[in-house]
């Protein structure tokens, strides 16, 4: 299991031989999470809040690991 942090929350994922789940995604205060998964291998957990956005993108190819993406306006 990992857990990724970023400004809006964070989730936890497993990453197994069928691909990523999700265990938990919490957001900060003032923050909104949706996650999606288009297929095993993605997930993409997204915290919303006033004029900021934290997108979580875990996936198992080409290997286990996970990326932040910050935006504000």
């Amino acid at each position: 299991m990992q857990t990724i942090q970023s400004a809006g929350g964070h989730a936890s994922v497993r990453f197994g031989s069928n691909g990523v789940c999700l265990v938990s995604a919490v957001p900060e205060r003032g923050f909104t999470v949706r996650t999606a998964q288009s297929d095993p291998d993605t997930l993409e957990v997204t915290f919303s809040g006033d004029r900021r956005k934290s997108e979580i993108t875990a996936t198992t190819t080409p290997q286990d690991g996970a990326t932040v993406r910050e935006t504000s306006w």
